[in-house]
């Protein structure tokens, strides 16, 4: 029990005592597994909803924390170290965790304000440096006073100076005059909004403004966010006729439209000599700041060390701890919150019946060890009407193989577990599927490397490590099935000698020699030599008809591969009748449904092997005979003679019958019957009290309680179970065709992979080869890269993907169909590892 059906469970009450119910519930979670039934639902009453409030706040500020501590510099979390948090667990008190959160999340909030000022403070002072940079340069070819550019010119380029010069540049303070016309803003601008910005300054001002921008090549953090952002400087150039200290509409309507945008502004020097003076002050007002950062980064560093330490050697980080330990907490609180009572709580639980004597040995020892009193867990004698959760033991191993059956479905309780024959059918039909020696080669190596390096990728490729072993074993029946194949990248082995002998000195039209058997194997199986040992004989790879001989050899083994999964399936239906103890689902569904398939299919099962070791001078064809079979016609050529396949189709025939009317009939019996017993029951029940004078009057109630619950779960509908039944049968005699049908794409995913291999093969390192010498040698490097990337991308990518999928396929639908209800629910257990390595895979 535990891999073909479910753990067996029982079910029960646990009762706590409410001054010690966390530790208990810690214990439980810690060292066994039991789900714990909702008490509340009804009432919505949750005791410990405070506890979860807190945990919740106490997330919120790890969360921050860690956010915080992402942004520092060479800060790494120490993780992963699940053992060594179990171990310690204990050393955790919520209310001193929940003290030094809420001290350090002060703490960094005050951090992040200081940080914030002065990262604005210092962006600031960049931005007005690289702003009067931008006037420093504008101003460098800007020509001083007439008589200075006089004297510089010399005095025979005097009529060249002045015919040159502004008209508005004149001896009576035309400057001056420009000055006051024309006015300007400045600041800095992020890149992304700067086409917008001009385009809204430009309708804004109806073209009267001229915007400069300047790129800012360094990019700046910003205070809010951390993020860097790149900035530009820009500069608006508008005519301004304002008076003293007024300013214009136009002045008014740009410094709007600059506060909506969110940019700095700065001012604008008025000359060279007041800008380098700027320019100087900033440099040191840079610098200091510069400095103030990286003080205050080197002691938010050794603030955050505290956190990042780890506890005990071999441990997690505080924070990791803390974070696991707030996990654990609330999963406890969560379950405490599903139990009821005043001075002792209680709730249902279910449990693993093998481990019901290690649960009460916990919680007698504990009361042992604390003179105190304990938890006691009630086992019920009759179980309750829902049925139990369903709980499958796994490992490392098998784990992967019952999440691909438990994505379809979970198993019923005590019904029968596809994920056990899965571990061996599932990579056996891929190997089918892609059975090539060469490429499972390198697929098995993939999976051995994720087995061999399986501690280094389980947290940095989880999803490998999760499926290490199917891969392996995919790779392993590939390299098997392709030895059967005899095809390593589309090239044969002669590991034996080969039965087929060539004539070098016979040739047909088109230069074909032909092979005939060797003189010494026995082609009619009377005992001598027989065929090649194991495989396929190489003599096949490369002949004419090798398609033909492959395709009528792999369609065939797809066909009994099929039927002999189905039957299997069939035979698992047979012991979920028989561990349910329903004699009525084995003789009228499960014999029926056997008789059908081996009558027919099994009949032609038995031809096809019959045909390979049985020779025959004028063999027949199987499609013909079956043909004949089912349509009662007459066989030209019968392998078996012409009454054997009548009578097994008469058989298969008759069986449909049984399964489509015994079980509603017998089920109406049962029912009836069943009625008849309540009603005598209640009679004589009344009799027992006329006589006898005893009238308990509760047990009474119960009964009367009992029988009503009976008789609403045995709420029978006739006609619907007529409609299922039908649609059970023929979804059944239907579906054995279809199903065995969609075997052959076994044969066909198995054609297209060695057709592609051949293909690729052949049209790189073939041809390279082909070419002339010394081409060939340079041609073959170049080809075999080409071949390779083709063979990772294709054959080793989308043909995996493809193969894995068909042969889920044929697992969910073909496999499970004949034996498999999957309307079972997990059984989901308060366990503080399963619940924290679920939360690392997140």
């Amino acid at each position: 029990m535990g891999i073909l059906r479910s753990e067996l469970m029982k079910h029960g009450t646990l009762v706590l005592p409410i001054d010690r119910a966390r530790h208990f519930i810690d214990l439980i979670g810690h060292k066994t597994k039991m789900q714990f039934e909702d008490m509340n639902s009804r009432e919505l009453s949750r005791p410990y909803k405070k506890y979860v409030q807190r945990i919740d706040e106490m997330e919120r500020i790890l969360r921050f924390l860690l956010e915080e501590l992402n942004r520092v510099p060479d800060a790494e979390v120490i993780k992963n170290n699940m053992d060594s948090f179990l171990d310690h667990s204990d050393d955790h008190k919520l209310d001193d965790v929940e003290a030094r959160l809420k001290q350090m999340y002060k703490e960094f909030i005050q951090f992040k304000e200081n940080n914030t000022t002065l990262t604005a403070t210092r962006n600031a002072a960049l931005e007005e440096r690289y702003v009067v940079q931008t006037a420093l340069a504008s101003m460098a070819n800007i020509r001083g006073p007439a008589s200075s550019r006089a004297q510089a010119n010399g005095g025979g380029d005097d009529f060249e100076f002045a015919a040159t010069r502004s008209l508005l540049d004149d001896e009576e303070g035309g400057s001056r005059r420009l000055e006051t016309m024309f006015s300007n803003t400045a600041g800095v601008i992020e890149q992304a909004n700067q086409d917008r910005f001009a385009r809204s300054l430009f309708r804004a001002t109806r073209g009267n403004t001229f915007t400069h921008f300047q790129q800012i090549f360094e990019p700046m953090v910003d205070p809010k966010t951390g993020r860097e952002v790149s900035k530009a400087v820009f500069v608006i150039y508008f005519q301004d006729n304002r008076m003293g200290g007024q300013t214009s509409a136009m002045s008014e309507k740009i410094q709007k439209i600059c506060a909506s945008y969110g940019v700095n502004t700065y001012r604008w020097p008025a000359n060279r000599e007041a800008a380098q003076e700027v320019l100087t002050s900033l440099q040191v007002q840079v610098e200091d700041q510069q400095r103030l950062l990286r003080a205050h980064e080197s002691f938010v560093l050794s603030e955050a060390s505290a956190l990042l330490a780890p506890l005990r050697l071999g441990g997690n980080s505080i924070i990791e701890d803390w974070r696991l330990f707030c996990k654990k907490e609330k999963s406890i609180y969560a379950t405490l919150n599903l139990f009821e009572g005043d001075m002792n709580l209680r709730a249902n639980c279910w449990y693993p019946a093998a481990q019901e004597q290690q649960i009460q040995g916990l919680l007698s020892s504990t009361m042992s060890q604390t003179g105190q009193n304990s938890a006691v867990l009630i086992s019920h004698r009759t179980p309750p009407r829902k049925s139990p959760p369903t709980y499958i033991r796994t490992n490392e191993f098998t784990a992967i193989f019952q999440e691909l059956v438990d994505t379809y479905g979970l198993p019923n309780y005590g019904e029968a577990n596809p994920a056990l024959f899965t571990i061996v059918t599932f990579p056996f039909l891929f190997g089918v599927m892609y059975g090539d020696v060469g490429h499972g080669s390198m697929l098995l190596s993939v999976g051995l490397f994720a087995v061999w390096k399986a501690e280094d990728i389980k947290h940095t490729i989880p999803d490998l490590y999760y499926a290490r072993y199917i891969v392996t074993m995919m790779g392993l029946f590939a390299v098997y099935v392709g030895f059967l194949y005899n095809d390593f990248f589309s090239i044969g082995f002669s590991f034996f000698t080969s039965r087929w002998v060539a004539h070098e000195g016979e040739h047909v039209p088109g230069g074909v020699i032909p092979y005939t058997p060797a003189p010494w194997f026995d082609t009619l199986n009377e005992g001598g030599t027989g065929p090649y040992p194991f495989g396929v004989d190489p003599a096949w790879h490369g002949a004419q008809n090798e398609l033909v001989y492959m395709n009528s050899m792999k369609m065939k083994i797809s066909v009994l591969l099929g039927v002999a999964q189905m039957i299997v399936g069939l035979l698992l239906r047979f012991s979920n009748a028989i561990h349910q103890s329903s004699p009525v689902n084995f003789f009228f569904e499960c014999v029926p449904m056997m008789v059908f398939m081996v009558c027919f299919f099994g009949f032609m099962d038995y031809m096809i092997l019959y045909k390979w070791v049985n020779a025959m001078p004028n063999p027949p064809s199987i499609i013909n005979s079956l043909i004949a079979m089912a349509m009662w016609g007459e066989d030209p050529n019968p392998m078996l003679g012409a009454e054997l396949p009548r009578v097994l189709m008469a058989i298969s025939m008759l069986a449909v019958p049984f399964m489509l009317f015994p079980k509603p009939l017998i089920k109406l019996w049962q029912h009836k019957q069943q009625i008849s017993q309540h009603s005598s029951r209640g009679g004589g029940g009344g009799g027992g009290h006329g006589h006898g004078g005893h009238y308990a009057p509760v047990m009474d109630e119960e009964a009367c309680c009992l029988v009503s619950d009976e008789a609403e779960e045995e709420e029978f509908d006739f006609g619907e179970m007529c409609i299922h039944q039908v649609i059970e049968t023929i979804e059944y005699v239907l579906g054995t065709v279809s199903h065995t049908a969609s075997y052959l794409r076994l044969w066909a995913l198995s054609l297209a992979h060695q057709q592609l291999s051949t293909v690729f093969f052949g049209m790189t390192i073939l041809g390279g080869m082909s070419a002339p010498f010394p081409l060939n040698v340079i041609s073959v490097y170049f080809w075999f890269a080409v071949w390779f990337g083709i063979t990772l991308a294709i054959l080793l990518g989308m043909d995996v993907l493809e193969c894995f999928l068909h042969v889920l396929r044929l697992h969910w639908v073909e496999f499970q169909s004949k034996f498999y209800k999957a309307e079972g629910y997990a059984f989901e257990p308060l366990c503080h590892r399963s619940l924290l390595q679920k939360d690392e895979s997140l």
